[in-house]
């Protein structure tokens, strides 16, 4: 069995939306009172689990935080026993910093069990709440596991997790390998020499964005702890809008790219770039933002598990680029400047991103 999830946006009238905010309000005061009690035991010299913790907070909650009765009881608990226990999991295989404290308005969210939500056409029923209108239908069919509403700019989803059988769809013919050099040029160049630009989402809107957060700077108040004017907040809620119109750009090109790689390749070759050091180059960092990068790889990761693909890794070291992938020569002299060479050796004329895809490519093959 395999989990899919399905992101569609939702449509709340006015008294839905505050239930929502004050349901997100609810999962970070649980989130960051679980995180201090968990600092406190610790200090103590005491273990503790996100059970006994979600366990300690029902045993208060309704003699000293009543108003969490207003939104459904997933809210608190799930926010403690998903969000703060992934956190210390990623902490403690050191995939991340240790958890800090949610602060309103930054990745706003709460998670609702599956005995705590239907769907229905283009609609969702929630506790307390009633049917909330949907962008579209469910498009995965299953047994609901999970999920998630969050607010991104002004506008509120819900992310659906759904239980499928595992897919059937596999691909055996090495001719249907192909090889992808991903760079900041253009998002990615195929083996059989297929160039994809990518939208550059960022560099498009950069002048707006720009402009957008000087208005920004002269509406704030001019003394710290100042209330903010309505126009500040006006323009505060254009930029989380266009932010939101760059991340959708991104996303849309690299879930077709993988899409397209995923169901028409059995066999894909890639490398194992570091993006974590490319993005601390200040030259390369908002160009490689721009391609994503790291979003190419994960969805491309997943997509291959539900279609049958194999997804080979290069080494990080596989010099793709520099090697002829007529002969095996390898061009040492060849900068990040040059994006053709000759061959000293046989002579061939290559292009820099395809020779590098057909050198993936052929690395898969051979791994496979």
């Amino acid at each position: 069995m395999m989990i899919r999830g399905h992101k569609i946006r939702l449509y709340p009238n006015n008294k839905q939306a505050t239930y929502f905010a004050k349901a997100c309000g609810v999962a970070r005061f649980a989130y960051n009172w679980a995180l201090t009690e968990w600092n406190r035991r610790l200090e103590a010299g005491e273990r503790t689990t996100e059970a006994e913790l979600r366990k300690s907070l029902n045993v208060i909650k309704r003699a000293q935080y009543p108003w969490m009765f207003e939104v459904t009881k997933c809210s608190p608990q799930l926010a403690i026993k998903n969000d703060l226990s992934n956190a210390f999991k990623n902490y403690f295989k050191k995939r991340a910093g240790y958890p800090k404290y949610r602060r309103k308005g930054i990745h706003d969210s709460f998670s609702l069990s599956n005995d705590h939500f239907e769907v229905e056409g283009k609609k969702v029923w929630i506790p307390l709440l009633g049917w909330v209108r949907m962008a579209e239908e469910l498009r995965f069919k299953g047994k609901l596991i999970e999920a998630t509403v969050s607010k991104r700019a002004d506008q509120w989803y819900i992310s659906i997790q759904v239980e499928m059988p595992d897919a059937n769809v596999t691909h055996t013919s090495e001719s249907q390998a192909v090889g992808v050099d991903v760079g900041v040029r253009s998002l990615a160049t195929l083996s059989d020499g297929t160039v994809i630009a990518g939208v550059k989402a960022g560099r498009r809107y950069e002048r707006k964005l720009r402009r957008l957060n000087q208005e920004l700077s002269r509406r704030r108040g001019a003394r710290k702890g100042e209330e903010k004017s309505e126009n500040f907040k006006k323009t505060k809620r254009k930029i989380s809008r266009l932010y939101a119109k760059i991340a959708d750009a991104r996303s849309d090109e690299t879930h077709k790219l993988t899409t397209m790689l995923t169901r028409e390749y059995g066999l894909i070759g890639i490398e194992d770039l570091d993006v974590k050091g490319m993005m601390s180059d200040q030259s390369l960092a908002r160009s490689v933002a721009d391609m994503s990068f790291f979003e190419f790889r994960r969805q491309l990761g997943y997509k291959a598990e539900v279609t049958g693909s194999r997804v080979i890794t290069a080494d990080r070291w596989f010099a793709s680029s520099k090697l002829c992938c007529i002969c095996g020569n390898k061009n040492e002299e060849l900068s990040m400047q040059m994006r053709e060479w000759t061959c000293g050796q046989c002579g061939a004329r290559h292009d820099r991103d395809v020779n590098a895809a057909i050198n993936l490519r052929d690395y898969a093959i051979r791994s496979a």
